[in-house]
Parts: structure tokens; C-alpha cells; sequence
């Protein structure tokens, strides 16, 4: 069973034209398919004639009551009408075209209007992101002057560590140097035999990996916290 249909004529008085509201009422009425047409009254308010389903004929008439501003009404009158089935949908009749000229001109000056209010809204948003940046900025340069400290302290660990190896070097160099004295001064002098003189050589041999051994074991960091007496 169809749902019943109801018609309305309704007259609505206050700062309603020159602002868009024929469409918004408009776009009411397709999205609820009501039937009808709105215009513009010479005495400065606007007449609706709406019809269609009792249930979102309601819904309509309760969501252009409340339009969104700048637009307000004043006074919002609904009068019951008959029923026009030659009405299939929903249409704004136009006046003049002067009166239409105005009527748009009006309609954007509004909108822009609101557009100026968001503007104004994001250019303070604008400035509290800038004040964040200057304080990033800040920030910033505490961690250049940070990774300034590092370079600097890399650069005396590189100094250390080169100045370690050439005493490593020099130590290592002189072991070699007296081994080829020992073995020279072994070769003129030893009267032993051969094998006498292999056993010396690996006996000195693994006196040097002692010493080296030891060497190492002083220069690398044990890992353990001296002893508080």
C-alpha cells in the first residue's frame, strides 16, 4: 500500500534571499523527493509549495526550517494545500533577470564571506605551526652543536687510537729486529748442532708469542671495576 501524500504551502519571512536558500530548499526536495517549487516573494521572503510522502514531507519542512547561516528566518508558516498531480518534481521558479543577477551575486558574496571566516581560521593555524617550526629550528640546532661534540670527540679517538698502533708498530719492531740479531749471532757463534739450533729457534720463537701474548692481554680492557679497598 502506498504511503499517503500531503501538500503544504509555506511562507517563510527573515534574511532569506540573496543567500542561496531556493537551493538549499532545492536540493532538500530532490533528496527526499518531494514535489514542488519555491520563488522569491517581492516583499522580500520566499513561498515554498512542497507535496509528497507524510513522512519526508515532515523531514523536509524540519531541515529548511533550520538553514545554515548567514540566512535566518523569522517566521516559518505551513499551510495546508491540495494536492497537484500535474507536479512531478521539484523546480525553483525564477524571477527577473535583474532580480536573479542580485540574487547570485548575493549568494557568493555570502559564501565568501564564510570562505574569509575559514581563511582567517587557518591563517592562525598558519601562525601556531610557524611558531613550532621556529622551536624545531631550535631544536635543530642543538643537535648540530651535539654532533659538533661528537666529530671532535671522534677526532681525538682517531688521534689515540693512530698514536696505539705506531707504538704497537715500534715495539713489534724492535722484537724483530733483536730476533734477527739473536739468529745472526746464533748462525756465527752457536756450536751446536743443527737440531740444537732448530730447538733454540722454537724455544725463542715461543718466547716472542709469550711476550706478545702478554703484550695484548695488557693493552685490551679486562671489563672488570678495580677493587674498592
Amino acid at each position: 500500500m502506498e504511503a499517503p501524500k500531503r501538500a503544504f504551502t509555506v511562507h517563510i519571512e527573515g534574511r532569506v534571499q540573496r543567500l542561496g536558500y531556493r537551493r538549499i530548499i532545492l536540493e532538500a526536495a530532490q533528496e527526499l523527493e518531494i514535489q514542488g517549487y519555491v520563488r522569491n516573494e517581492p516583499d522580500g521572503s520566499i513561498m515554498a509549495h512542497a507535496q509528497g510522502r507524510e513522512d519526508r514531507l515532515k523531514e523536509f519542512l524540519a531541515k529548511i526550517k533550520a538553514p545554515p547561516p548567514p540566512i535566518t528566518v523569522r517566521r516559518f508558516e505551513e499551510t495546508p494545500a491540495t494536492l497537484d498531480p500535474s507536479i512531478k518534481h521539484f523546480q525553483i521558479i525564477y524571477g527577473p533577470l535583474g532580480e536573479e543577477l542580485q540574487e547570485g551575486f548575493g549568494a557568493m558574496q555570502s559564501e565568501f564571506g564564510d570562505y574569509r571566516q575559514e581563511f582567517r581560521g587557518f591563517l592562525g593555524e598558519f601562525r601556531d605551526y610557524r611558531q613550532e617550526f621556529r622551536d624545531y629550528r631550535q631544536e635543530f640546532r642543538g643537535f648540530v652543536g651535539e654532533f659538533r661534540d661528537y666529530r671532535q670527540e671522534f677526532r681525538g679517538f682517531a688521534e689515540r687510537t693512530d698514536q696505539s698502533f705506531k707504538v704497537l708498530d715500534q715495539k713489534y719492531g724492535e722484537i724483530s729486529l733483536r730476533l734477527s740479531q739473536l739468529l745472526e749471532s746464533f748462525q756465527k757463534e752457536a756450536l751446536e748442532t743443527r737440531m740444537d739450533l732448530k730447538r733454540s729457534v722454537d724455544r725463542l720463537s715461543d718466547l716472542v708469542d709469550q711476550f706478545i701474548t702478554r703484550q695484548q692481554r695488557k693493552t685490551k680492557p679486562s671489563g672488570k671495576q678495580p677493587r674498592k679497598d
